[in-house]
């Protein structure tokens, strides 16, 4: 790894991981082998970023929207997502990693549901890395959750509409006490962020690469970090390193 040091590392990373399906077809293989694939990715990325000693990663797993996709692919990617949590909570126990599940569980299945909760609640007291999976979310939605408990508390004399203000609105987002994203990766070349994160990536750095999720690799991870650290992060200020003008 070769993350500049004059630079701070970002403390929390947020990947869409895009580009399973694209990859498999790409093969002439099924759209699940490329999940499968993607599932292999997500080991590595989550390795890496410890390694980094990045102390947040959101990997964005499931979309609110992704209910479109048809039924079977539906059933294989939440089928991933049981093997995943199953073979892998073990070693991430073990490793410090602690899991958070940010997007709305009302309309899951039982058994998605209640292993997300053991994944969650096996990990509560872990501080090595944090690793949040965006799972069934979608940022518009979670901004109206937000806002709707908002206004039914305004509605119930708790609030004063005075009182609102964007850090209450935060505090009322899934993300609630988690710090917003200071990087925003998506793989294979497309270039939107497609509802996810909206309010947290104000001010994120977004990077774009053209590998699909299944060939997202450390070093390709570590490249990103390195691209970051190169950038001038300046929140509506002004820039801590003057420019030089020629004369």
């Amino acid at each position: 790894m070769s993350i500049s040091e004059s630079r701070a590392a970002p403390q929390h990373v947020a990947i869409i991981m895009d580009g399973n399906g694209r990859w498999a077809n790409a093969r002439g293989l099924p759209r699940a082998v490329g999940h499968r694939k993607g599932v292999e990715a997500v080991r590595e990325v989550v390795q890496a970023a410890a390694d980094a000693e990045i102390k947040y990663l959101t990997l964005f797993a499931f979309s609110s929207e992704n209910w479109r996709r048809p039924q079977a692919e539906v059933n294989d990617l939440f089928g991933l997502l049981k093997t995943f949590v199953q073979r892998d909570l073990a070693e991430l126990h073990r490793k410090g990693v602690r899991i958070r599940v940010i997007g709305d569980r009302v309309h899951l299945r039982d058994d998605i549901r209640l292993l997300l909760l053991e994944a969650e609640e096996t990990t509560r007291a872990n501080g090595a890395l944090t690793l949040i999976i965006a799972f069934n979310y979608g940022s518009r939605d979670e901004i109206a959750r937000a806002c709707a408990g908002i206004a039914a508390d305004v509605q119930a004399g708790r609030l004063q509409p005075s009182d609102i203000d964007a850090q209450m609105i935060n505090d009322r987002l899934d993300t609630a006490g988690i710090p917003d994203p200071d990087l925003v990766i998506r793989t294979s070349g497309e270039e939107r962020l497609s509802n996810f994160l909206l309010w947290q990536a104000a001010y994120a750095e977004l990077m774009f690469v053209p590998e699909y999720w299944p060939d997202f690799t450390r070093e390709i991870f570590f490249s990103a970090l390195d691209r970051y650290a190169a950038r001038d992060r300046r929140f509506g200020g002004l820039s801590a390193t003057p420019v030089a003008v020629s004369s």
